[in-house]
């Protein structure tokens, strides 16, 4: 963060400079303009075969010198802005490194199937965000071959999308309509909710629709009563403060502009849960996790050639510590020893103990005494044998 103030200084230097330059070249050029406009004005109206007196030659000389005078000071402050610019080069090399390579491995997509997976990556990646041009060219030049099947989920999602950006329900409720028991059976309450934000479209158009928005209410709000009564109730105690405006009701926090960023965000996880697809793009997670895990292994990689032992890391398919990806990062990941701080691997799996806490193997072949072990987290002595392999 302190690197990031450090250019973010300078970046603002540059733009308060640019703002002054680029005012007083503005006012500079416009009296230039007109000085010229005046005395062309003045040419203009002398007689055709009319001689420049003195006078107006000096005149003109002077205009000309004044002319080259404001083109050399503005070349001046276009090299000094120039020079600024370099400076913010040089503060960004000083307060980032640039050395990425040296925490990557030659050898990851070094082979042609490596290669064809990272191009199959970022063309999902376009798929999903609507770019189909940019996903099928991608796939042409790379010989990917471009099915349908892959482009028809997030065509249909992103469609659907930006409808509910311009807050057009329908394309979501027929979606969700034809997908009713699928999302019953992953226990979604999407559709529901769909209905819940069309209803209240009617609430707030006043009394006039009042009549439209029971009938709605009738029609769409039975097959949701076993699972959500007491919301329907809610939505159905905003009539006694229609005529009078619900704004000002005790039901006013159902017109919250936020429920439309909620059920962007819903339609978005369940209709990917029930695609089979991640509601992140799996490349978007890897650049946030690697730019999140980049500074550490920056460093530690640092503190490894200061100390000649870089070469413990090379040729592994470990990290050599343990980097902390934040809550929205954390999936099904590798189980670490707590003791140890080494991930586990097939020779050196989970072990649950008696008492219910979870070390490795390594971690407890070197704490057993006299065939004894000691739990490091609490008190229970207990036998090695009795501890458990788990599965994560």
């Amino acid at each position: 963060m302190d690197a990031c103030n450090a250019v973010e200084e300078e970046v603002d230097k540059i733009l308060l400079k640019f703002t002054g330059i680029k005012e007083h070249a503005d006012r500079v050029l416009s009296d230039i303009t007109n000085h010229v406009e005046s005395l062309k004005k003045e040419m203009d109206e002398s007689p055709p075969d009319h001689e420049l007196t003195a006078a107006q030659i000096l005149i003109m000389k002077e205009a000309l010198s004044k002319v080259r005078e404001t083109v050399q000071r503005l070349a001046g402050d276009h090299r000094d802005i120039h020079t600024t610019i370099c400076k913010l080069g040089r503060a960004i090399d000083r307060n980032f490194d640039s050395d990425f390579a040296s925490v990557s491995r030659e050898d990851v997509f070094g082979g042609f199937e490596q290669v064809l997976l990272l191009n199959r990556v970022i063309c999902q990646h376009f798929y999903r965000h609507g770019m189909l041009d940019i996903a099928g060219e991608l796939a042409r030049e790379s010989g990917l071959k471009s099915e349908e099947g892959h482009k028809e989920p997030f065509t249909e999602l992103n469609n659907i999308l930006d409808s509910l950006k311009e807050r057009d329900l329908a394309p979501a409720l027929a979606w969700a309509e034809s997908h009713r028991d699928s999302l019953e059976a992953q226990n979604s309450s999407l559709e529901f909710k769909l209905h819940r934000l069309q209803f209240i479209g009617l609430i707030q158009e006043g009394a006039s629709r009042q009549n439209e928005a029971i009938q709605y209410a009738r029609t769409h709000f039975s097959q949701f009563v076993r699972r959500h009564e007491k919301e329907i109730q809610n939505l159905m105690g905003m009539f006694l403060y229609l005529p009078h405006g619900v704004n000002k009701s005790p039901y006013n926090h159902l017109l919250d502009p936020n429920l439309w960023s909620e059920i962007y965000d819903v339609f978005t996880r369940d209709a990917c849960s029930l695609l089979g697809l991640s509601v992140d793009s799996p490349l978007s997670v890897c650049i946030n996790a690697g730019c999140t895990a980049l500074p550490a292994l920056l460093k530690i990689k640092h503190l490894m050639q200061q100390r000649q032992v870089a070469g413990i890391w090379n040729g592994k398919d470990e990290l050599p510590i343990e980097i902390d990806l934040g809550q929205e990062n954390r999936y099904h990941s590798v189980f670490a020893c707590p003791i140890l701080r080494h991930p586990s691997s097939d020779s050196n799996p989970p072990m649950r103990l008696v008492c219910g806490h979870v070390i490795s193997r390594d971690a407890l072949n070197k704490l057993v005494s006299s065939n004894k072990l000691k739990c490091p987290y609490c008190p229970v002595e207990q036998n090695p044998s009795d501890a458990r392999l788990i599965y994560f």
